[in-house]
């Protein structure tokens, strides 16, 4: 997902030596990749009883969602024990080596600590739901949310096992010393904190997360620490409360296709349909200045819209093009530049799990979301194809000639089923035939046949590793999702959300002051918390703000969701532009240059989108 040179993703992954609890694990992986079939099995039987029976069984999808919830913590489980947690470490790297290890072990006391506060109340809480019975299934909700302290006990015992084999016992008895201290203290301040109300809240919420992120403590754990704190310290709410915040947060029914889309990605870069398409569009765009860049720009746009995921939308376009595009004379730091602009301008095109994320969490049509996307996503692309003619005026051309119109032919009739996938998608979510959970599930299946077909297909022990990847993957951003939902509801109980509610509508300017408000926020929080967290903390305070100046929620969801993905491709902090250097093996140093006028056409793109409304609601 991201780079060492600022985010950690685990370099660990692929070494199961480095890794204590990789024999624990297994059992674990075998089921979390059971539980992600079975989620695919459930929503492909419901499909298929709704639409080719007309017997809906009712069942179905609580029979999912419990698989999905397990599916979740146990995936968090995985993605711990192979670092693959989303982390901010720029400033870790930056430490003298042995001062460096004392960090990442006091990072893991960090993460212990919150697992240990939080386990007692996970437990209550599962043993709170066996009174309560699901609707379908008539069975106990205990077998659902008993996912939650289990997941949280195997993360534990994994981050004691890699304490005590990778780590110096002074620096862990330092470092609990420490956590101890603090604890102590704020305990003791307590009283103070509580009297303070909620100007205590930035505290906890600011100070304590913002430390751990410099630390290098996992996002989700920094979110679940500074509201856990916050309520044991500065409240006397109950932390039992804040399990319940992160089981809702966990278990949104559209949040069931993030999983199945992780893996359509996996599938698609594994079967090489997007090569497929790459090439398709290189004998069409190839022989023309610029072509390549086009190329590669529309190729992104295509891609991102089967996949839904930025690494395997680079992934599967940059070593097909970088190659003929170096020969040609393009500068590898121009073409990282387009290669991670272009990815922050596919990010709104269908199926984007962005999108269906902040669908879920703002109450937002998804249909809508997905014709707005699309939309936006082609005023940033013109933008950015526009820049690249101009920027190669002067490309060398010496030998390139027009692709044979029979080669053409071949080559889109290799390319076709890949091609329809990303429009299949679209039109059934667009026209209301089917849920984004549905058309996911549709897909996957689609790709697995027809990748084998036709793109020469894997095996047993490639879909196998598939499987635990997407497990791991989709773990981690749904622990971020269930941390920051918490968060966001601490925040609204301390009625900060009406506070900045009436801060933003004492602004001069109204609704266009608002939005330039809202950019500066995402463009900021795009750069440091990556999109997911962000989206998840801030949609629920800023949604009702837009909703009071009559701005359209769709409108407004377009505006933060690019304004986001800007800030994540904008250097020095945005760690999508490190993952394109390094998918392009090309020093950050030397391509922080290149990449400024891209971005700065995203921005012109973005203030189109904001001052013209119609482009995100005119086809709606």
């Amino acid at each position: 997902m991201t780079t060492a040179e600022e985010f950690d993703v685990g370099d660990l992954s692929e070494n199961e030596s480095a890794r204590p609890g990789s024999r624990f694990m297994r059992p674990v992986e075998a089921i979390a990749a059971l539980l992600l079939v079975a989620v695919i099995g459930l929503l492909l039987t419901g499909v298929v009883s709704r639409y080719l029976v007309n017997l809906p069984i009712i069942w179905i999808e609580e029979a999912a969602s419990i698989c999905f919830i397990w599916l979740a913590m146990l995936g968090a489980a995985i993605s711990l024990d192979r670092n693959e947690h989303l982390r901010l470490t720029l400033f870790v790297r930056m430490l003298p080596r042995r001062a460096e290890e004392f960090v990442e072990t006091f990072a893991m006391v960090i993460v212990g600590t919150f697992l240990v506060a939080l386990m007692r109340d996970s437990f209550e809480y599962a043993y709170e739901e066996w009174f309560i019975t699901t609707a379908a299934l008539h069975i106990p909700n205990t077998y659902r949310v008993a996912a939650i302290p289990v997941g949280m006990l195997a993360m534990l015992g994994l981050l004691v096992m890699h304490l005590f084999r990778s780590s110096r016992l002074t620096d862990v008895a330092i470092s609990v010393a420490a956590v101890v201290l603090i604890s102590l203290g704020l305990w003791a301040l307590s009283p103070q904190f509580i009297a303070m109300g909620a100007t205590a809240l930035p505290l906890f919420l600011v100070v304590i997360v913002g430390a751990c992120l410099f630390a290098g403590v996992p996002i989700a754990f920094c979110f679940g620490l500074g509201t856990l704190s916050y309520l044991l310290f500065a409240t006397h709410i109950p932390t039992f409360v804040m399990v319940g915040r992160m089981d809702e947060g966990m278990s949104g029914v559209i949040l069931l296709s993030v999983p199945v889309f992780v893996l359509l990605g996996c599938v698609l870069d594994a079967t090489g349909m997007g090569k497929a398409i790459v090439g398709f569009l290189s004998s069409l765009l190839g022989h023309v200045k610029a072509g390549l860049s086009h190329v590669l720009l529309v190729s992104l746009f295509i891609v991102s819209g089967i996949s839904g995921s930025k690494v395997s939308d680079m992934a599967a376009v940059a070593p097909a093009l970088f190659p003929e595009m170096k020969r040609r004379g393009n500068k590898p730091n121009e073409m990282v530049a387009q290669l991670a602009t272009g990815a922050a301008m596919a990010d709104t095109v269908p199926p984007s799990i962005v999108l269906i994320v902040l669908g879920s969490v703002a109450g937002i049509s998804i249909a809508a979301l997905f014709s707005a996307g699309f939309v936006v996503a082609i005023v940033l692309l013109l933008s950015l194809m526009a820049l690249a003619r101009w920027r190669a005026r002067h490309e060398n051309m010496e030998g390139v000639r027009r692709a044979r119109f029979g080669d053409v032919i071949r080559l889109l009739v290799f390319a076709a089923p890949a091609l329809v996938l990303p429009f299949l998608i679209r039109a059934a979510v667009a026209e209301g035939a089917a849920t984004a959970t549905e058309v996911s599930t549709i897909a996957v299946v689609y790709s697995l046949v027809i990748g084998g077909l036709m793109y020469g297909g894997f095996g047993l022990r490639a879909l196998y590793r598939m499987l635990v990847e997407t497990a791991a993957m989709s773990g981690a951003i749904l622990l971020i999702l269930g941390t920051a939902l918490s968060m966001a509801w601490a925040i609204t109980q301390a009625g900060v959300g009406q506070t900045l509610a009436d801060f933003a509508i004492s602004l001069p300017g109204g609704a266009p002051t608002f939005l330039v408000l809202s950019i500066a926020i995402f463009l900021v929080l795009g750069c440091v918390l990556e999109g997911l967290p962000a989206l998840v903390l801030m949609s629920p305070l800023m949604f009702p703000i837009a909703q009071q100046m009559g701005i359209n929620e769709v409108h407004y969801a377009m505006v933060i969701v690019v304004a986001m993905n800007i800030g994540l491709m904008t250097p020095p902090i945005g760690i999508g532009f490190y993952l394109a250097c390094r998918i392009g093996n090309v020093s950050p140093d030397s391509a922080i240059h290149a990449v400024w006028p891209y971005v700065a056409a995203l921005m012109a793109g973005l203030i189109v989108i904001a001052a013209v409304p119609a482009i995100s609601t005119g086809f709606l």
